[in-house]
């Protein structure tokens, strides 16, 4: 039975939410209203809005700042799923370049391999682009294109890292490298990367990214925000108690969140918080810093 409250565990954020769904569904306040209300239920106080860009024509920033003076007690975040639909991706980022200042936070992700027609991720249907190919190829290919969206410039986080494994494929190589290869850039970057409990509910029935990819995350200081990829307000915050026992096992005591761009680092099971703006090698950036130690965009 899912806890009727997060509060106790911690946790207090989640920033991978789509109040749309998967359609174009205008913003209003009757529409959004019930994603806080949910949220205050479970004690949440920090949420962020992240539809796919493909549906950026129903995002209202009006409604948005309607909904926040309504509920003055939790802090929405205007935000974007930034992904790599071949067919909406590049009139998505020139939406997300010219909303830049009206956005808190922009996540980014990989949905599309080689078919243009259909996320790979595609319960079940999606598994059909694994069937007869080389897993080690797909896995290649997936990270080389999440690289690409991390050098963007037009992301703050990396939405479920590893979710090429969702049905359950698994490589036959050590894909350590790849890995590697792929936190480094983000970390030069300057970007977080979300832990998602999606992945407990998908086929795969594991955490976004796996333990092995957060340990190194660690190890390179690479910041988290804590995620439920919620496609119903019934499942905003799902699973965070589960979520809460993991990082706690792991020694993760921060989260972070986003104010337009602006990253700032909380401690876990403690009233503190700090400022991130920092610069790639994790030095304190001038007080103009967008929050990831990289200039706004300006294509």
């Amino acid at each position: 039975m899912r806890e009727s409250n997060v509060a106790g565990c911690g946790l207090f954020s989640d920033y991978h939410t789509h109040p749309q769904g998967h359609r174009n569904r205008r913003y209003t306040v009757e529409l959004l209203q019930p994603w806080v209300e949910a949220a205050r239920k479970l004690g949440l106080t920090d949420i962020a809005f992240t539809d796919h860009d493909r549906y950026r024509e129903g995002v209202d920033f009006d409604e948005i700042e309607r909904l926040r003076e309504k509920n003055p007690d939790v802090k929405i975040r205007a935000g974007i799923e930034l992904d790599n639909d071949p067919v909406h991706s590049a009139a998505g980022r020139k939406w997300v370049e010219k909303n830049w200042d009206k956005l808190d936070f922009v996540l980014g992700s990989v949905h599309f391999l080689e078919r243009r027609d259909q996320m790979f991720d595609s319960v079940p249907d999606g598994a059909a682009q694994f069937e007869g190919r080389d897993i080690d190829a797909l896995y290649a290919d997936y990270f080389r294109r999440v690289r690409e969206m991390a050098g963007t410039g037009l992301v703050d986080c990396l939405a479920h890292l590893d979710l090429i494994k969702i049905h359950g494929h698994r490589p036959h190589a050590n894909i350590g490298g790849l890995v590697e290869e792929t936190l480094d850039l983000i970390r030069e970057r300057n970007l977080a990367i979300e832990l998602s409990t999606a992945g407990w509910r998908k086929p795969v029935k594991e955490l976004y990214p796996q333990r092995e990819i957060i340990e190194l995350a660690m190890r390179k200081q690479i910041p988290f925000t804590t995620a439920s990829d919620a496609h119903s307000h019934a499942q905003i915050g799902e699973d965070f108690p589960r979520l809460s026992q993991l990082m706690a096992q792991m020694g993760i005591q921060e989260v972070c969140t986003f104010d337009r761009h602006r990253r700032a680092v909380h401690l876990l099971w403690a009233q503190s918080s700090r400022s991130s703006c920092e610069s790639s090698a994790g030095a304190s950036a001038p007080s103009v810093c967008d929050g990831k130690g990289r200039a706004k965009p300006s294509r």
